[in-house]
């Protein structure tokens, strides 16, 4: 789950993290209310969607020479005309892809004179099982390009969560951002106050980029993302409620509802699976076979039939799906169960694209019986290679 910019800093500045001053803003009157409440005269009107480059992202519905979705303002005139100029349009950065996000929401920090530029992150380094704090001198909006020009300015400090953060930790990190005297202890204790966030919201990232020294010696945190395990969300009610649906797929949201496991793609060969490990493998043979699976989907182990319905009508709410392949192993799953709720869903939303069913498990006769007496033109599969060559067969046929 992530949340905004402007989340993500109150929440950060709760554990002590230095942030400036700002408020967000879900209108253009609420933004220069907001400018209203700071010292100025330098704002900073930064548009808030969950993706990054927003400062060199470009607006669809405005010319190719207007500004990004990060813009200085020097009066309430510029900020009033940047608030218009962004809510409500769609930003295009290198994060979101051609289809952009469309912007909602503002915050309004104060401005302030920056010194120099750096970048820190805290991630989960599942290769070693450590909390991985990736440091550069490179912050900025260019922090891309140097991870791919001159990635030797980008360093790693792995903490042991057992152990937790030391003192040598916070001097890794001032050192290597060639900071002295007071800039290092303010280093040190924010890349410990950063560590105790990441640990007690169960976050899987923070990105702060830039980590800015000021012209009058401070350091701060500019900007900051900052997403968590939706495993864990359950111990985070107040973290939970910060989720914003509208920046998310709407059929990846449906699917949370009903506790499905589901990442859209972009494919045309829909895809109900029971299992990740199977899912995957699933994608692997549609893909092998010269197709490209239009969703992972997860039914879990031990679906209901309501939970299988409600699993297809997803994967047919998406227009790009032209086929649909459904691979059970019914262990705990059981496929008489499944077949229910295939004929359920296919019933109720008028199937109209080819669908390739393979069962395997428990009650797995009674499952085809359920499925061959239903009427609906479903096809059966032998195996999973059989499966996948009948629907990107079928697929094709009906192009």
């Amino acid at each position: 789950m992530n949340i905004h910019e402007y989340q993500a800093k109150e929440l950060l500045a709760k554990f002590g993290v230095p942030v400036p001053i700002g408020y967000a803003a879900m209108s253009v009157e609420e933004a220069v209310a907001a400018a209203g409440k700071l010292p100025g005269p330098l704002y900073v009107v930064k548009s808030q969607i969950h993706a990054g480059g927003r400062g060199k992202g470009k607006f669809k519905e405005l010319g190719p020479d207007a500004k990004g979705g990060v813009r200085l303002a020097r009066s309430m005139d510029e900020v009033r005309a940047s608030a218009d100029d962004m809510l409500g349009n769609t930003l295009v950065t290198i994060q979101t892809g051609a289809e952009g996000k469309q912007v909602n929401r503002l915050y309004v920090t104060d401005g302030v004179d920056i010194a120099s530029e750096f970048y820190l992150a805290y991630l989960v380094d599942r290769s070693t099982g450590r909390i991985a704090m990736v440091v550069s001198t490179e912050g900025g909006m260019d922090i891309e390009q140097v991870a791919h020009d001159t990635p030797d300015k980008i360093q790693t400090i792995l903490i042991d969560p057992a152990q937790g953060f030391q003192p040598h930790h916070g001097r890794a990190v001032a050192f290597a951002l060639g900071l002295q005297g007071d800039h290092n202890k303010q280093a040190q204790s924010i890349a410990r106050k950063l560590y105790d966030a990441f640990i007690g919201t169960d976050a899987s990232q923070i990105e702060i980029n830039p980590l800015a020294v000021t012209e009058d010696g401070q350091l701060l945190v500019l900007d900051a993302k900052v997403g968590f395990d939706s495993n864990a969300m359950y111990r985070h009610i107040d973290i939970e409620a910060l989720r914003d649906e509208s920046e998310e797929d709407p059929m990846e949201v449906e699917a949370s509802k009903h506790d499905l496991a589901y990442i859209k793609l972009d494919g045309d060969i829909g895809c109900m699976v029971n299992g990740a490990g199977l899912a995957m493998a699933t994608m692997d043979i549609i893909k092998l076979n010269g197709a490209f699976p239009a969703n992972f989907l997860d039914v879990g182990g031990g679906a209901s039939k309501e939970k299988v319905t409600a699993a297809f009508k997803i994967i047919l709410s998406d227009p790009a799906v032209k086929g649909i392949l459904v691979n059970i192993f019914g262990g705990i799953m059981r496929c008489d169960i499944i077949a229910e709720g295939i004929i359920a869903a296919a019933k109720e939303v008028n199937l109209d694209v080819p669908l390739v069913v393979r069962l395997e498990g428990t009650n797995v006769e009674e499952g085809k019986r359920i499925l061959a007496d239903s009427g609906l033109p479903i096809v059966a599969a032998n195996d999973l290679g059989d499966a996948a060559r009948k629907i990107v067969a079928q697929v094709k046929d009906a192009a």
